[in-house]
């Protein structure tokens, strides 16, 4: 039985692009939900990695069939968050699954998109 769920699970690969390369990390957080989107303390999954490349790509691994969403950052400060001027503006490097065009806070719907039990790659652009 535990067989069967793994050879079933799917892999998602996400490619971070247009990547100011310096300081900090690249942090790729995969959502399943609404109510996590954009809280981070609630992402399904946090990959981190020097942000020392134009472009990188992490490997979320033996995730179950659904629905899900990416926001990924270039953390210049290491600080494990994304930095917002007045509250509302990132001050650093973000993207999301799907490039939605963003007025207000982002939503989960737009980014969402479907992995089923198999190989899904998707590319997320940053924005400066």
């Amino acid at each position: 039985m535990l067989l069967g769920g793994i050879a079933n699970a799917a892999r998602l690969k996400v490619t971070v692009d247009d990547i100011h390369v310096g300081p900090g990390s690249i942090r790729v957080a995969l959502y399943a939900n609404d109510d996590s989107f954009r809280h981070e303390e609630r992402a399904s999954r946090i990959i981190s990695t020097a942000a020392n490349s134009e472009s990188i790509s992490v490997t979320f691994n033996d995730l179950p069939a659904g629905q899900y969403a990416v926001v990924a950052y270039h953390d210049a400060n290491d600080n494990k968050k994304l930095d917002l001027k007045l509250g509302m503006f990132p001050e650093e490097g973000w993207g999301l699954s799907n490039d939605p065009t963003v007025i207000g806070p982002p939503r989960f719907g737009p980014s969402a998109f479907d992995v089923a039990n198999s190989n899904t790659n998707i590319v997320v652009h940053l924005h400066y």
